[in-house]
């Protein structure tokens, strides 16, 4: 049997298990023994396998890293959300109501949760309060507007094994990623925002708050911000032989724990009792488990199929088929995301049969037009996926229908393939 034709029925047999809800992490490790063993490998040769992916230092801190994200979480309590709605309307003035819808969402969307549009609901109904908008209109603002950044934001797990997967430095990999972000939010303005701006900037009730206590929730995020950007470089003479892109998940690391710290001393100065407690309880959440389960698999999935050697068998078999690769860049992660719902469902399967075929000698891709496209259009899948949890939770929250959301979220995100497809023809020919 074809190399190709044994890692896409692996391929399917994990997205069908997670439609299925088979938890993804696990269907995603067991594809990887699946593939070692379809490869020829004995049973020695297995378990040596899985043994190497189990000691990966990339695995172990990325596992970490997530663990510190899902303790970050804390910081979008309740009161913490309401400081910074009050902070955006005080700040946008006459816009304060746009502002709002279009910043909250985007705020909370900074700290990677499972479900996160949730927490966001509330504050673009409240803002919305008083207008004429209907629950679909702001079921697509608060979806859509959560969203914009994983396309880049390095605390996302699905970036953090893009990254890993596709060997690519961070700073490089934001560069190539971040105008997604810039598209993303032009569009849902231009298409949901601005034709109802007379009536947005009609004036709401002002929020009393304090901009003092606004910045120190967002504190936490610079502190990441400047940890990422910053320690690399100390870290590189403290740690010669580390490769860089694990110093760089080190500056992670460090800057999400001195997050915490300032979470912690902030709550602790309050007078919250037992913040502790319910920080690290948050760690034993089902859908953390989920998560931690996810991420893990994911990158023993990875690691796997590297080891089993059908990746470089594959990519010669696609170049002699006569199919573009640039189509299963494309479509690969494009059904991944739709079957999954997840960032890491896409990033996770499609991309190492992807980072496989662009290593491949005569497969004429290039790096960043690969990752770009791939990214630009798994991502998509996984917005219009109808078990997406954040789109499942909008939808309940304002009481509408899919069709309502879709009509107005997927013009949006034609717009953003479309930039994916000129992003990669553009890249592409500069050779990048």
């Amino acid at each position: 049997m074809p190399a190709i034709a044994k890692i896409l029925i692996v391929f399917a047999g994990m997205l069908l298990a997670a439609r299925l809800r088979f938890q993804l992490g696990l269907a995603m490790a067991l594809g990887g023994v699946a593939l070692t063993f379809w490869s020829g490998a004995a049973a020695a040769q297995a378990l040596a396998n899985c043994g190497a992916a189990l000691h990966s230092r990339d695995l172990w801190l990325l596992l970490v890293i997530t663990v510190l994200i899902e303790l970050c979480r804390f910081v979008t309590e309740g009161r913490n959300a309401g400081e910074l709605m009050a902070a955006v309307q005080r700040w946008g003035g006459r816009h304060g109501r746009t502002a709002t819808l279009m910043g909250l969402p985007a705020v909370i969307g900074l700290i990677p949760m499972a479900a996160g549009a949730l927490l966001s609901a509330p504050f673009v109904r409240q803002a919305s309060a008083d207008t004429d908008r209907t629950p679909d209109w702001q079921a697509a603002v608060n979806y859509w507007f959560r969203h914009i950044w994983e396309y880049w934001w390095p605390l996302y797990p699905a970036v953090i094994i893009s990254i890993s997967i596709f060997k690519m430095d961070t700073l490089q990999f934001i560069a190539a990623q971040c105008l997604y972000t810039v598209v993303a939010a032009a569009a849902g303005y231009v298409l949901l925002i601005r034709p109802h701006l007379a009536e947005l900037s009609q004036a709401a009730a002002r929020l009393e708050g304090s901009n003092r206590r606004a910045f120190l929730v967002l504190l936490p995020l610079l502190v990441v911000a400047v940890a990422m950007s910053l320690l690399p470089g100390p870290l590189g003479l403290l740690f010669p032989s580390m490769h860089p892109q694990n110093r760089r998940l080190l500056a992670v690391m460090i800057g999400l724990g001195a997050g915490l710290i300032f979470i912690f001393a902030d709550e602790y100065r309050q007078g919250a009792a037992g913040a502790a407690g319910r920080m690290f309880s948050t760690l034993f959440r089902r859908q953390s488990l989920s998560l931690l389960g996810t991420v893990f698999g994911g990158l023993l999935f990875k690691s796997l199929l590297d080891q089993s050697g059908l990746l470089p068998v594959a990519a010669r078999e696609l170049a002699h088929s006569g199919i573009p690769l640039a189509a299963t860049v494309a479509v690969l992660p494009f059904l991944a995301g739709l079957v999954t719902g997840l960032g890491l469902g896409f990033a996770g399967t499609a991309f190492p049969l992807i980072a496989g075929l662009m290593a491949a000698p005569d497969s004429g891709l290039s790096p960043m037009s690969t990752l770009v496209l791939a990214y630009g259009f798994g991502y998509a899948g996984m917005m219009l996926s109808p078990v997406h949890l954040c789109l499942l939770m909008t939808r309940d929250y304002f009481r509408t229908n899919m069709p309502g959301i879709y009509r107005r979220v997927l013009p949006c995100e034609l717009i953003v393939m479309a930039y994916a497809v000129v992003a990669y023809a553009a890249l592409g020919a500069l050779g990048w």
